[in-house]
């Protein structure tokens, strides 16, 4: 091994993981802002509101953040519309699964017994061990249903 194996990251590089993430200022400022939050948020719009706050984050750092926060499941992470990864506080401490509003991203969280038995079987009907899944329930609330004027069954999809 060369001693340019052994040397330290260069300043502003990352250093490599062993497990846990280090408890960095912008760590912290990432978790303060969505901590200030009960709605989720674009990575995009997290970074503006911290360089608002007068914090120093680089959007990749916002980003790698978030990643780390998701695999460690201290955030729930879902997409939006466009295909975007939209990011929340966790709740809850196991797992479980979302009804979001699409007009104003309002959020509940379910505990859902039938499903996670259902995956189990079907999982195992297939020889599948080891399982992951998430569900997303994507409708209107009750506020944005009124505020919209549509029904309960009404649909404009087509």
């Amino acid at each position: 091994m060369s001693s340019a194996d052994s040397a330290p990251p260069p300043t502003g590089q990352a250093e490599p993981t062993t497990g846990q993430a280090r408890n960095t200022k912008q760590r912290r400022a990432v978790r303060a802002a969505l901590n200030s939050r009960t709605d989720f948020i674009s990575t995009q719009e997290l970074h503006s509101r911290l360089r608002d706050r007068g914090e120093r984050v680089s959007l990749a750092t916002t980003y790698r953040v978030l990643q780390s926060l998701a695999e460690a499941g201290e955030v729930d992470v879902l997409r939006n519309d466009d295909g975007e990864a939209i990011y929340r506080r966790c709740e809850a401490e196991h797992h479980h699964h979302h009804l979001v509003c699409r007009a104003c991203g309002a959020t509940v969280e379910l505990e859902a017994p039938a499903v996670e038995a259902w995956a189990e079987r079907t999982a195992s009907a297939h020889g599948y061990t080891d399982l992951d899944h998430t569900l997303e329930i994507v409708g209107l609330c009750r506020q944005c249903r009124a505020d919209t004027g549509r029904t309960a069954n009404s649909d404009d999809r087509g």
